[in-house]
């Protein structure tokens, strides 16, 4: 599972070989969620606004970046 950026205790995440839809995970000591890559939307678990906000930060900034490591891990034909 590649780490693609950190802030402190939060990371953001990629499996290779996932489920759709392409999303990536943030992970940190008090809360792991998936958010969708189209748009940026928290699909599962919970955490506080203020503890995902850097890394949503990252995600706006980066998405297309994150689009393609999707495809590089999870779209092989």
């Amino acid at each position: 599972m590649p780490t693609l950026q950190r802030f402190g205790a939060i990371s953001i995440r990629m499996y290779a070989g996932d489920h759709h839809p392409p999303h990536f995970h943030i992970v940190g000591s008090n809360c792991q969620v998936l958010v969708r890559i189209g748009d940026l939307v928290v699909i599962a678990g919970i955490a506080r606004k203020a503890e995902i906000a850097e890394a949503m930060k990252w995600a706006r900034a980066n998405r297309e970046t994150i689009a393609i490591k999707w495809l590089e891990l999870n779209e092989r034909g």
